[in-house]
């Protein structure tokens, strides 16, 4: 077998040959590995598991398929860890494959260690592996090149049905799943077949991109800190696709130097990533858009699945071990020619995001902005388009939370904005102050007027928004009912709080 060349020697112009030469597959590796897959599939689709593990029903495997690089096309040669998952017909619902996944992982336990045909393979290390789900994992000694071969199996509720939708799924899907409440990532299985066609009708040379990157994560990273809690090559994947989407607008001939640049250093400034795609959810159900929205806002990196609204895949590992390794190479010969630093992408850690800005009594303005420009960026913007002269002031309502107001110091992100969003323009002239008042039924509206003016001016001025007679009103402000012939001073009223409106 060939000595494998160092990524770190090779100049960025030679990257194309490394992939070739060094990580694809060759037949020999092929034809092993094939082996192995085919016979575990075989295995699981004759076995039966009635009656046993207090199961009252027969238990027969709908559909095996094959995952992760193996099942998308990105396969490495260096690569002896393989994911199938077996999708069951005793699994109803996201309930009750949680409610039976130990029992039939132990069930496929006790069958593997039977069957002839993986003994006579080498099996070995037989084991229940408490991961995100929990898998039946076992090694195969190979008897060509010695080299062990590690197979997971993952049991699953199969909630596509018989065929695999290249678009949007049905909302009920997705509901199901928020609503099973399982951990994240945990039936995400269930959806296996969507996150291998997400990588697997990709260009070729993405591919190319995407093996380039792994086997950098593999050999740099995950084998220099083989104990340390890095993140899953799936996150990785999912990253490349992001850059080479954004980078490039998806053209299928670039640099391969360019794309790895450009992820490297996207790891650089891990804190700065949330990415998400609305290929098979959107934010058209209540449900799904509340799940996504708080996901969002969540701490970064942020790289949903986008398959699966309710798995951050890229939450709770050591990035900063990830980002120190992308510095390094970023020095390295594979991102210079010629003595000069290749270029990267202009990929930004988000996308940009519609921003529709409301004015009472003026048609809504759209912008399109990205969340890490500050307000005072996005104000700017809104004073190009409209000529305003007054002061603007900004504010925003999340469902079920109070009205806040856009600081002009702070950015969108710091606002938990990440995709597409409503926020309220109001225009005023010192000393008029804003105010917001707060509905019975949750939403708040901002108003301008001068601290010195009276309640009543106030409560007329909600008369001619809501419809809502002065006299059938009741304002309080932090519990104390406001009298019409005193003014906002009175009781302390500063800008931007909150006053609670109530009908007599």
């Amino acid at each position: 077998m060939a000595v494998m060349q160092e990524l770190y020697i090779t100049p960025a112009s030679g990257l194309n040959s490394f992939v070739t030469l060094q990580l694809q597959s060759c037949r020999e590796w092929k034809e092993e590995v094939l082996e192995v897959v085919q016979t575990v599939e075989q295995f699981l689709r004759q076995e039966r598991f009635q009656g046993e593990q207090g199961l009252d029903r027969e238990v027969r495997v709908l559909k095996v398929v094959k995952l992760g690089s193996l099942g998308n096309g990105t396969v490495l040669r260096s690569t002896r860890e393989f994911e199938l998952v077996v999708f069951l017909s005793c699994f109803c619902s996201f309930q009750e494959e949680a409610r039976y996944h130990e029992a039939i992982l132990s069930m496929m336990s006790e069958k593997v260690w039977c069957c002839q045909d993986l003994q006579q393979l080498g099996l070995q290390d037989l084991r229940v592996s408490k991961g995100v789900p929990h898998a039946l994992v076992f090694t195969i000694q190979t008897k060509v090149t010695m080299e062990p071969i590690t197979v997971s199996i993952v049991p699953a509720y199969r909630v596509l049905g018989p065929s695999v939708p290249t678009s949007q799924l049905p909302p009920e899907v997705y509901v199901s799943l928020i609503e099973a409440c399982g951990g994240p990532g945990n039936f995400s299985p269930s959806f296996g077949e969507l996150q291998r066609n997400f990588v697997k009708y990709r260009p070729t040379k993405l591919k190319s991109l995407l093996r380039l990157v792994k086997h950098w994560y593999q050999q740099y990273v995950k084998d220099r800190c083989p104990r340390a809690n890095l993140p899953p090559i799936y996150a990785l994947e999912l990253l490349t696709i992001y850059a080479w989407e954004m980078g490039t607008q998806e053209e299928e001939n670039f640099m391969l130097d360019e794309g790895l640049t450009t992820v490297m250093e996207l790891l650089r400034e891990y804190k700065f990533i949330c990415i998400y795609w609305t290929k098979h959810y959107t934010f058209q159900n209540p449900v799904i858009e509340d799940c996504v929205r708080k996901q969002l806002k969540k701490k970064r990196p942020i790289i949903l699945d986008p398959v699966d609204p309710t798995h951050n895949v890229a939450e709770k590992y050591r990035w900063d071990i990830v980002a120190q390794r992308a510095r390094q190479c970023l020095k390295q010969d594979c991102c210079y020619n010629n003595g000069e630093p290749v270029p990267s992408w202009k990929v930004k850690g988000a996308r940009d995001i519609q921003v529709t800005v409301q004015q009472r009594g003026y048609p809504d303005l759209t912008l399109w902005v990205n969340p890490y420009e500050s307000i005072k960026k996005l104000k700017e913007k809104i004073w190009d388009s409209q000529h305003y002269c007054s002061l603007q002031r900004l504010s925003f309502q999340s469902p079920g939370s109070d009205r806040q107001l856009l600081k002009s110091q702070c950015y969108l992100s710091d606002y938990g904005f990440f995709s597409d969003t409503h926020i309220y323009l109001l225009e005023t002239v010192p000393p008029e102050i804003q105010v917001f008042v707060k509905n019975p039924d949750g939403r708040t509206h901002a108003y301008a007027i001068n601290p010195r003016r009276f309640i009543l001016d106030l409560k007329q001025q909600i008369e001619d928004h809501q419809r809502l007679p002065k006299e059938q009103q009741e304002l309080l402000f932090q519990g104390q009912v406001l009298q019409d012939w005193l003014d906002l001073e009175v009781y302390g009223i500063q800008d931007s709080n909150t006053l609670v409106l109530s009908k007599k």
